[in-house]
């Protein structure tokens, strides 16, 4: 059975810093990729950032330069450093998780299994 477990959501300060960190377990990691997606009231979940297990990372444009996805040598744990958050940074947060080469990365519907996320509040 595959799990996929997300921790870390705060609610935090303009320019602060945060670190999620989402834990899977279950599947063979060498071919997945992990990806992190936001969802804010009202819009389509997003993708934020992805790694898979041949080290390719990912980002999406507005997170880029502030954000950094990584993974552990067994490939079972993502952690997603979040830096100078902002307002627009506020969201559920959902770790994703794909069991084989993910085409489009960035984009939810390449992803099979999700965990219950976690809520980012920034406040101005």
């Amino acid at each position: 059975r595959v799990e996929v477990v997300e921790s870390g959501g705060d609610s935090v300060q303009t320019g602060d810093s945060l670190t999620l960190v989402c834990t899977a377990s279950g599947l063979r990691f060498d071919a997945a990729t992990m990806g992190w997606f936001r969802q804010a009231p009202g819009k389509k979940r997003e993708g934020v950032a992805i790694i898979d297990g041949s080290g390719r990372r990912m980002y999406a444009d507005s997170v880029k330069d502030r954000f950094t996805i990584s993974q552990d040598n067994a490939e079972t744990t993502v952690w997603l450093q979040m830096g100078t958050l902002k307002p627009e940074d506020t969201a559920m947060y959902y770790c994703g998780l794909s069991r084989g080469y993910a085409r489009r990365p960035l984009s939810a519907t390449e992803y099979d299994y999700w965990g219950q996320g976690i809520q980012v509040t920034v406040s101005s």
